[in-house]
Order: C-alpha cells, then sequence, then structure tokens
C-alpha cells in the first residue's frame, strides 16, 4: 500500500509522454501533409506563368490572336486540360501499388501538368487580380483548415452533403459548359466557393483522422501524399471559384 501513490504517478507520466508522442508524430505528419501541398502549389504557379509568358510553348495549346486574346484551344490544349483527371484517378486508386517515390513523383507530375491546363487565366485575367485572390484564397484556406484541424466538431455528416453538393456542381458546369448562361456562371461560383471552403475543413479533419502513430514510413509517406492532393484540388478549385467572382478580366 506504501507504493500505490508512486505506482499511479509513474502510470500517468508514462501515459502523458506517450500522448506527448504521439501529438507530435501528428504534427509532423500534418506537417508533411502541407508541405507536399505548398510546394506542389509553387510547382503549379511557376509552370502555369511560364507557359503563359513563353509565347511558342503557349501557342501550342492556345489560338491566340492579334491582341494576344485566346479564340480556342488546339487539341493538344484539349489533351492537357483533362490530362490532370486522368492522373487524378491514376494517383487515388493505384498509389498502394506505387512505391513512396513513385506516388511522389506522380504527385510533382500531375502539379506540373496542372500549370499547363491553368495557364489561361494568365490571358483572361490581370496579374493584379491574380495575386489578390490568390492572397484571399490563401488565407480562406488556412482559417478553414486550421477550422477542421482544431474543431472537436465531427464534420462527417456535413462532409457527406458537400460532396452531394460538389456532384450536383460538376453536373451544372457540364450543363452550362452548353449553354453558356452568365447568371448560371455566377451561381455555380458562389455556390462553389462555398463548397470548397467546407471541404477545406472536412477533408482537413479527415486527413488528420487517418494519422495512425504505427504506420510505417512508407505509409505515413502515401498517406501524406494523398491527404496533399486531396488539400491541393480543394485551394486550386477554391482560387478558381473566387477568381471568377473577383478577378478583373483583361
Amino acid at each position: 500500500m506504501a507504493f500505490e501513490p508512486q505506482d499511479q504517478t509513474v502510470l500517468r507520466t508514462g501515459s502523458h509522454t506517450q500522448t506527448l508522442e504521439i501529438d507530435q508524430g501528428l504534427r509532423s505528419y500534418m506537417l508533411k501533409v502541407y508541405n507536399y501541398m505548398a510546394s506542389g502549389l509553387a510547382l503549379t504557379g511557376i509552370v502555369a506563368m511560364f507557359a503563359a509568358s513563353y509565347e511558342p510553348l503557349a501557342r501550342m495549346f492556345y489560338m491566340i490572336n492579334e491582341t494576344g486574346h485566346i479564340t480556342g484551344m488546339t487539341g493538344l490544349g484539349w489533351i492537357i486540360t483533362f490530362a490532370p483527371l486522368a492522373l487524378v484517378f491514376v494517383l487515388s486508386f493505384g498509389i498502394n501499388r506505387m512505391s513512396a517515390p513513385a506516388a511522389q513523383g506522380t504527385f510533382w507530375f500531375y502539379s506540373g501538368l496542372m500549370g499547363l491546363s491553368l495557364s489561361y487565366i494568365f490571358f483572361l485575367y490581370t496579374g493584379a487580380s491574380i495575386t489578390r485572390v490568390f492572397f484571399i484564397t490563401a488565407a480562406t484556406f488556412a482559417g478553414m483548415s486550421l477550422y477542421g484541424y482544431t474543431t472537436k466538431r465531427d464534420l462527417t455528416g456535413i462532409g457527406s452533403f458537400l460532396i452531394m453538393g460538389l456532384i450536383g456542381l460538376i453536373i451544372a458546369s457540364v450543363v452550362n459548359f452548353f449553354l453558356q448562361s452568365s447568371a448560371l456562371h455566377f451561381v455555380i461560383s458562389a455556390a462553389g466557393v462555398l463548397i470548397f471552403v467546407g471541404l477545406t475543413a472536412y477533408d482537413t479533419q479527415k486527413i488528420k483522422a487517418i494519422y495512425n502513430e504505427m504506420d510505417g514510413k512508407e505509409v505515413a509517406t502515401k498517406k501524406a501524399i494523398m491527404g496533399a492532393l486531396t488539400l491541393y484540388l480543394d485551394f486550386i478549385n477554391l482560387f478558381i471559384m473566387l477568381l471568377r467572382l473577383f478577378g478583373e478580366r483583361r
């Protein structure tokens, strides 16, 4: 009986130490996710700016008139537009069969392709408005991702609703591709902002939830890459929707 308090103290101290180790592992894991995401965004931005500014490359993807405006897309341009979508499915469904370095390489390649497919924004919008909207997107994303990381509220129900909304958004976008309705374009963009703001918080919580301190380095790296891809897509789509609403046309 005389040793009981000491034993309890040791037990509590050991439990506290274990919790700190898990928290440190979680922070390291989430930092890796954000680092992958940020580097992917940086690569996308660099490639997009280069493709838009280097005319011989831009003309491979777009038909550009004498005033420097895009009048259409080339066959290669259409391929580049849809290639990132195909690569997302390759990475999402094939990552378990990839090595961690192969998954990293695929993510970098995907980020570069996205840069090529997004280079058109530099022909449609002023550089100042692109920069302004980027910082608005970054601030909004950071706030919602922090909320998703720290909140104790389960966002699963909200996430399911947002995913259904995303499906509706995709259908509406396809329909408007043929209708070319400016009113529907505005509604899609406004709804898209709300959906991707919510998905940022939901996806961050989901990425945090799948962390396991027992994962090996290979598995942890793959999880970080997939988490980075998810948040990367949230950021890019939020940026595009905000740019449609607040970007200044050339």
